[in-house]
């Protein structure tokens, strides 16, 4: 544990990170600024871009200072030699989020007084866990025992997270998703296709939906434009809130607008993906689908949730997951909803 009162400039190291990522670090970054609230904090990515530059800049406008993109960090084991990361800066602590030990090394030639990296067994950090200590499989739960081991307090993994959607994207998703319907959220898209439960099952379930009386909301991004024609002709009741009227050119696909609409659902069903998790803060009960990858590292921040894995059907490819299952998930979910 650090003297947290002698801190006053703080530097977290990341790798990169993509929407979801960001939804789930969001409480770290909360509490880092709890923890120390007077301290100039500089989130680093040192591969990429972070999605607190760009589509959560909203959200942590009053919790990080500083923000650097492309730092030139976990790129190539060459940058153990040489020219120091930020050559002429100082940071009284930094926190390396990394696991890889030469990425560890390259960020610790970041000056500092304290570092903190879980890499080889917190190896090259100034404070360490108990020697029990086992790490957990959740990214979120990692990060957030990070903190604990600088400043010796308790941050719980939260079961929600309160984003203040601005107010012109709640009305906006209220104009496209009045009161007088019972929504059933579809989101199809994932950042990579081997993710995806096949779109014609997807459009399946959604006629069955359809005939006990909920309306289908596709949430489509910009990598599926292409399925928003067929989608259209096989459900043509189906709404495609981010597409209507000047659709991305307007909003362009602001994940608050969508974490807004998200709010208005009655249940919801998703691959692994950046919706799930938009989705999921929105407070949308959530059927989540999983294949090739692993749900207890980047689990949605929702109790309400029910999770289908490929697995549990005979493989890892999305394609192994049957249309009743989900379909039985989603009825489950909105009778759970409607006894509460």
């Amino acid at each position: 544990m650090l003297n947290c009162d002698e801190i006053k400039s703080v530097l977290v190291h990341v790798g990169l990170d993509r929407l979801g990522d960001g939804l789930l670090k969001l409480p770290f970054v909360r509490g880092l600024r709890r923890a120390f609230p007077n301290a100039q904090l500089t989130w680093f990515a040192g591969k990429e871009t972070t999605v607190y530059a760009h589509a959560l800049a909203h959200s942590i406008t009053n919790d990080i200072d500083e923000i650097i993109e492309f730092g030139s960090v976990g790129l190539t084991p060459k940058e153990l030699i040489g020219k120091r990361p930020l050559s002429g800066r100082h940071f009284d602590l930094v926190i390396d989020t990394q696991r890889n030990f030469w990425t560890a090394l390259s960020a610790k030639r970041i000056r500092h007084q304290y570092f903190i990296s879980p890499a080889a067994k917190f190896l090259l950090s100034s404070a360490r866990p108990n020697r029990h200590y086992k790490f957990p499989k959740s990214m979120q739960r990692q990060m957030l025992d990070l903190l604990e081991l600088c400043t010796g307090s308790s941050f719980p993994v939260p079961n929600s997270l309160d984003l203040n959607i601005p107010e012109h994207h709640q009305q906006h998703a209220r104009a496209l998703l009045p009161s007088s319907a019972r929504y059933i959220g579809f989101a199809p898209g994932s950042g990579g296709r081997p993710k995806c439960w096949p779109l014609e099952r997807y459009i399946e379930v959604a006629k069955l939906i359809e005939t006990e009386g909920g309306t289908p909301v596709f949430f489509i991004g910009p990598q599926e434009e292409e399925w928003t024609p067929i989608i259209t002709a096989q459900v043509p009741t189906a709404l495609l809130p981010l597409q209507i009227g000047d659709g991305p050119t307007q909003h362009g696909y602001d994940p608050l607008l969508s974490i807004a609409l998200g709010q208005r659902l009655n249940a919801a069903v998703s691959n692994d993906s950046g919706i799930a998790h938009m989705l999921a803060v929105a407070g949308a009960p959530l059927v989540a689908l999983y294949g090739p990858t692993v749900y207890e590292k980047f689990p949605p921040m929702i109790e309400n949730i029910h999770v289908i894995r490929a697995g549990d059907y005979g493989s890892r490819e999305m394609s192994s997951i049957p249309v009743t299952p989900v379909a039985n998930a989603i009825k489950g979910l909105l009778a759970k909803s409607d006894g509460a």
